[in-house]
């Protein structure tokens, strides 16, 4: 690991913790040539199939993307961050179970709303309403009388 302030290559792990959810490591590292100390971490790198939109374009998976649009539907709902953040984590699982390279947009929508509506169901409610583009007031109506049942 290059030190940050000199670019030597010679640096020495000080101390070593893995964070409380063992998600990453961190280190503490001091440079042989400069003696000034650093942080690292280091986390598992993962390959998410990338997301093929409705008109072929294809794009990295963006779980900041997926949060934002999460957030949106579950905006003033009783639903807090922490799980929030355990939906994104099984989708994400799901997303790395298929164990493949690229995935419709629209089945990335379908774990979505599989999310919400476990979570809250006005919430799943609105992110149906936009991701399925409702023409009418008739395909709604359908919609929540299914989350009724």
């Amino acid at each position: 690991m290059r030190c940050p302030f000199c670019q030597n290559a010679e640096t020495q792990v000080m101390e070593t913790r893995i964070s409380e959810d063992g998600d990453f490591v961190r280190r503490r590292r001091q440079c042989g040539a400069c003696d000034k100390r650093f942080t690292t971490y280091e986390r598992p790198e993962v390959n998410f199939p990338v997301i093929v939109k409705k008109d072929g374009r294809r794009i990295d998976y963006d779980r900041t993307k997926l949060l934002a649009s999460m957030n949106l539907a579950l905006r003033k709902r009783p639903v807090s961050t922490e799980q929030v953040d355990s939906a994104i984590e099984r989708i994400e699982e799901k997303l790395l179970n298929l164990g493949v390279r690229e995935i419709a947009s629209n089945r990335l929508g379908e774990l979505v709303m599989r999310e919400l509506k476990k979570l809250d169901k006005v919430a799943y409610v609105r992110f149906a309403s936009v991701y399925r583009s409702f023409e009418d007031i008739d395909e709604f109506k359908t919609l929540v009388d299914e989350v009724r049942r």
